[in-house]
């Protein structure tokens, strides 16, 4: 089993930063991808950026040039750096995990962002 917390979420003003944080415990060995979802009322859940276990990172078009997924592997963590925010931002942010070799897929709590314009 994998735990994942999420950290971070607040609510800014339109233009404003944050960083959302994901710590991992459990069994992480042989995690592939790990990565941010969103989802805001009334809609589906949406991938934001995902990052793999070699470094590769993708993300969603409309936070492209805005938003950047890391990890620090020594903390077990992911990072999610939220700049340029907007007032569509707004929704609850889920840190996922995936491992591959057993199809496991982990989910964290989730952390609420508020951007208000």
């Amino acid at each position: 089993q994998v735990q994942l917390v999420e950290s971070g979420g607040g609510e800014v003003q339109a233009g404003g930063s944050l960083r959302l944080s994901c710590a991992a415990s459990g069994s992480i060995f042989r995690i592939n991808v790990a990565g941010w979802y969103r989802q805001a009322p009334g809609k589906q859940r949406e991938l934001v950026a995902t990052i793999t276990s070699g470094g590769s990172t993708s993300y969603v078009d409309s936070v492209k040039g805005r938003f950047t997924i890391s990890t620090n592997n020594s903390k077990n963590t992911v990072y999610l750096q939220m700049n340029s925010l907007k007032h569509e931002d707004t929704a609850v942010y889920y840190c996922n995990a995936k491992r591959w070799g057993d199809g496991s897929n982990y989910w964290g709590q989730g952390t609420q962002v508020t951007v208000s314009s």
